[in-house]
Formats: C-alpha cells, sequence, structure tokens
C-alpha cells in the first residue's frame, strides 16, 4: 500500500530511491516532484523525510523534459546565489550570471550572453554609470496601474492606500534579491526563501538564528509590526530587574516537580507495559517497585543538572545579551 494515496499497488510499482528507504508508488512521486520543481521547491526532499532526492532519481521521475530542464536551471541558481561574488544581469527579460570575483576596484561589469551585452556595476548592480556614485537599490515597482494616475484624487488615494497594503505583503529577500510574498495577518515572522534557502524575519529583513525571536530586537515571531522602541526598553527593564525573582521562581517549581514527576511517570509507565505483558502480579510489582526506586536515585542528578545549566544559561542570557542591548 503506497503512504501517499493509500492505494495497493504491485511490487514493480515502487521505485527504489538512492536518498533514503522510504517507499511511495510511480504516480505519487511523479506528482509529488512536479509540483515541487513548478513551485521552485529546489533541491527537492523526499516527502516522508528530510533526505534530499539525487539529481538520478529525479530525472528518472521526472516525465517532462520542460520540467528536468527547469530542475537543472533551479539548481544551478540556488548554488549561484549562495556566491557572494555572482551577479545577474539587471536587463529585463535577461536571467544571465556574472562571475565577478575580485571586481570591487574595477566594478564596470558586462553581460555575456549573446544579444544583450548590457554594462551594470558591480557594486549597486544597476546599469553603469560612469559619470555618478552608486545609488540605492531601487525599491519594488509600483503595484499602481498607469491608469490609475488618471483617477479623481478619491479614487487615486484609495488606490495608493491599497498598492501600499499590497506592498507590504512583498518584500525582498535579504540575500538573493528574490520577490517574496505573504500574508501580512500576524502568522509566523520566520521565512525561507525558496531560491536560495535564507531564513530570515518578515519583520525586519534580516537573516536569523535560531534565537532571533528571543532577542531583546523586538521582532516577535507572531505579529504584524516589531515592537515599539519604548515598549522594547520598557520589557528589557522589566527583564533585568524581575529576573532574579522570576528564575528562583522557576527554580524553585522545577526542583519538586522533575524529583517527584520522574518517578511517577516511570511507575506508571512501566505497570502499563507490565499489564500488556503475560506478567504474573508479583512479577508486576517487583518491576514497577524497582523502576520507581531506579527513578528515586535517578532525578536528583537530573534535577540538578537541569538547574544548574538552566539557571546559568537564563542570567547569562538577561545580564548579558539584554544590558548589551539596553545599553546600545
Amino acid at each position: 500500500e503506497c503512504p501517499l494515496c493509500l492505494l495497493p499497488q504491485p511490487p514493480e510499482a515502487f521505485p527504489t530511491l538512492a536518498s533514503c528507504t522510504h517507499r511511495s508508488c510511480w504516480a505519487c512521486l511523479e506528482q509529488y516532484l512536479r509540483l515541487a520543481v513548478s513551485e521552485s521547491r529546489v533541491p527537492v526532499s523526499c516527502p516522508h523525510c528530510p533526505a534530499v532526492l539525487q539529481p538520478a532519481d529525479v530525472h528518472r521521475l521526472l516525465p517532462e523534459p520542460t520540467l528536468r530542464d527547469k530542475y537543472e536551471e533551479f539548481l544551478l541558481r540556488r548554488l549561484l546565489v549562495a556566491d557572494p561574488g555572482t551577479r545577474w544581469c539587471p536587463a529585463p527579460d535577461c536571467s544571465y550570471a556574472v562571475f565577478a570575483h575580485g571586481c570591487a576596484e574595477c566594478p564596470r561589469l558586462t553581460c555575456g550572453r549573446e544579444g544583450c551585452g548590457t554594462e551594470f556595476c558591480y557594486h549597486c548592480r544597476q546599469p553603469w554609470h560612469p559619470d555618478g556614485p552608486c545609488g540605492p537599490v531601487p525599491p519594488a515597482p509600483s503595484l499602481v496601474t498607469p491608469t490609475a494616475q488618471l483617477a479623481q484624487p478619491e479614487e487615486l488615494a484609495h488606490g495608493e492606500a491599497l498598492a501600499q497594503a499590497e506592498a507590504e505583503d512583498i518584500k525582498v529577500c535579504p540575500r538573493c534579491s528574490a520577490f517574496i510574498m505573504k500574508i501580512n495577518d500576524g502568522s509566523c515572522n520566520r521565512m525561507n526563501c525558496t531560491v536560495c534557502g535564507c531564513l530570515f524575519c518578515w519583520l525586519c529583513l534580516q537573516e536569523i538564528s535560531d534565537v532571533h525571536f528571543l532577542s531583546p530586537s523586538g521582532c516577535t515571531f507572531w505579529g504584524k509590526r516589531p515592537w515599539s522602541r519604548t515598549r522594547r526598553i520598557l520589557w528589557q527593564l522589566g527583564m533585568v530587574l524581575g529576573a532574579p525573582m522570576v528564575i528562583s521562581l522557576a527554580a524553585g517549581v522545577a526542583v519538586p516537580v522533575i524529583t517527584i514527576g520522574i518517578p511517577i511517570y516511570m511507575g506508571r509507565k512501566v505497570l502499563g507495559q507490565s499489564r500488556r505483558s503475560s506478567l504474573s502480579g508479583c512479577q508486576q510489582c517487583l518491576s514497577v517497585t524497582s523502576s520507581v526506586l531506579l527513578s528515586l536515585f535517578v532525578s536528583p542528578i537530573i534535577t540538578a543538572l537541569t538547574v544548574g545549566v538552566g539557571v546559568p544559561l537564563m542570567l547569562t542570557y538577561v545580564y548579558g545579551t539584554v544590558v548589551l542591548s539596553l545599553c546600545r
């Protein structure tokens, strides 16, 4: 039975993958790959685990030559986007990449695609400007149509407000400058660019780590906007002043919960397993008693490690990271 479509299939309908041991029927894998490549989710992982499918398997499972070409193009683009010395031609309808290593002192680049030859700047990545300094990267094009400029003032104001609302839903990847669209409804702000794989914060457009939303930056995991400066400072002051009391309270609650909770959990778990087995009453009582006694010796060690490691980490974060951010 295929785990994706839940239909019984003959053994020859399950292709072997070089990346992992999971099996799905040929039709489901083909449809999965077709959707993944069409949405530029390349490299493609196994539908059951994070293992990346080998290019040979993708070529074997994809029937359309156009999809195979797209897959190769997306793989190449992701590789080039990760290279800091690669520059993309700014000419319309030209996706040619130029390898520009060591061109900071001589920033004039020329597109090598046949029939293009566009000259552009290495630094600002815009058309070549020999008589002026580099300007800022132009913002995303306005979403207001040219006909809106001929509308009445009320209609024009409404169109500008609508365009501004839509522009808030479209931002640029901080690594590869690809346009990313998100429904700005206060949902998760941890974004993953499908072109270069960059993880960034939707609010501040900075590449993030796992502790970005725990840091005193004002960015929240859920929400439409970062905290204001006043609210952020008040929260940081509250953390610095209230940390000893909160950490002491948390440690005071964690010590009895872990010390007593582990023996109770192990006793219940062993009792449930012994009831499902064919053990006698005396054997069940002996197994439960031994597991509880063993847990009573182990739980203080786990409690000491948890409190001994967790409390210094929390104090270091509050009086290190938070205080430094407050000083800045």
